[in-house]
């Protein structure tokens, strides 16, 4: 699933100090929401693991983004703090993603440059919308720029002026954010993305007899990852009951096992290191393992399948 690859390839920081996401990135966030990502990019350089990982499965769309921001005179690796990207659903044009990043580049100055290159705004509403690439973008205070296709920015300008429902009307998915909002790297996933996830993961367990019923109980997720100490992955799995949650961590324990028989021995290592457990509502799993393995299992056949 292009959306939780995408969430993948942003594990990519520290344990250390993250400010939770900021007001005008939240308000950017329609209800109808997949996937919401935040990352910390200042914890990237810190971290070998998390570098060579970002290196290996980065997605086109970030790769995009980045060099697209580079574009306008903002270089990731010095200039941006934080990144928050949401992909969210509409009826009539799928799947659009709005990306906001904050950090210590100035919007007079960028500005500044586009005006010397002859470069204009257009305006939707009371918004100046620049080009920044195959992108268009819009500043929502000096140090903090919205961006993504023309469709996805007007949703999200919609959204922040009132004309579409928000995140906080998203009870669900609210409360998941609220559990991992302000760790240095986090995600939380829809309904329909999670089932989707929970399936690409399960592969021959998901096929029992009465997944398709159990799956209609799963109802979103959320993950937090760090590289303070080794690579550590948490995942919640959030369902309506604690009976639901019970099956699904015995099946999700199943498919582990199924996949160790033909693993190889670092994707095994891997396997030995993950814990799952069902608490309340909830599925847990627990990853952990030092800094070299990891990068070791990134060049294994299953991590290269997971991740793209």
């Amino acid at each position: 699933m292009k959306n939780l690859c995408c969430a993948v390839v942003l594990l990519c920081a520290t344990a250390g100090f993250a400010m939770p996401i900021a007001s005008s990135a939240r308000s950017m966030v329609p209800s109808e929401i997949q996937q919401l990502i935040g990352v910390d990019y200042r914890a990237i350089k810190d971290s070998p693991t998390a570098m060579a990982l970002k290196q290996q499965v980065l997605p086109d769309n970030i790769k995009e983004a980045e060099t697209d921001l580079k574009a306008i005179g903002i270089r990731v690796d010095r200039d941006l703090d934080q990144l928050n990207v949401a992909s969210f659903r509409t009826e009539k044009k799928g799947i659009q993603t709005i990306y906001v990043g904050a950090g210590s580049f100035s919007a007079k100055a960028v500005l500044k440059k586009m005006k010397v290159k002859g470069i204009t705004p257009t305006k939707y509403g009371s918004t100046n919308i620049y080009p920044m690439g195959d992108m268009v973008m819009t500043f929502l205070d000096d140090n903090t720029l919205a961006f993504g296709t023309t469709a996805s920015l007007h949703s999200a300008l919609d959204t922040r002026d009132g004309k579409r429902p928000s995140l906080d009307s998203n009870p669900v998915m609210a409360d998941e954010m609220a559990a991992v909002d302000g760790s240095p790297v986090w995600s939380i996933l829809d309904q329909q993305g999670t089932q989707a996830m929970m399936f690409s993961a399960l592969g021959d367990a998901a096929k029992v007899a009465d997944y398709d019923t159990l799956k209609k109980r799963i109802l979103a997720s959320r993950y937090t990852m760090s590289f303070q100490t080794g690579v550590n992955f948490d995942l919640s799995v959030l369902t309506a009951d604690s009976m639901t949650a019970a099956t699904l961590s015995t099946i999700v324990k199943a498919g582990m096992l199924y996949k160790k028989m033909n693993a190889s021995p670092i994707e095994k290592t891997a396997i030995d290191a993950t814990t799952v457990d069902s608490d309340s509502t909830n599925v847990q799993v627990h990853f952990k393992t030092d800094d070299q393995k990891f990068q070791s299992l990134m060049h294994s056949p299953l991590f290269i399948a997971v991740s793209h």
